[in-house]
């Protein structure tokens, strides 16, 4: 008899304990927009001297040779610009 009073003891309690919701985490909302902006900026290429398409002013991936700012596509054909940049410089 006892056994069966404590089955159903742990029983309950089991069931009650997974009956409760667990509590939700609030997350703080940003009023703030993220809007990043970025300055239009006249480039030493008309093209990206890697995959030869037209630069854009608004290019986020640019890298900065002999103090000139280049643009690109991409971040693939920046990097490939910085392992030898004399490459695809126009002289």
């Amino acid at each position: 008899m006892k056994s069966k009073i404590l089955f159903t003891a742990l029983l309950s309690m089991s069931l009650f304990a997974c009956a409760q919701e667990t509590p939700k985490a609030k997350q703080k909302k940003n009023n703030k927009s993220a809007k990043t902006e970025t300055k239009n900026v006249k480039f030493a290429n008309a093209v990206d001297p890697i995959c030869h398409m037209k630069t854009e002013s608004d290019m986020k991936d640019t890298a900065v040779y002999k103090n000139k700012t280049y643009g690109f596509c991409s971040s693939y054909c920046k990097d490939e610009f910085k392992k030898n940049p004399e490459k695809y410089v126009q002289k």
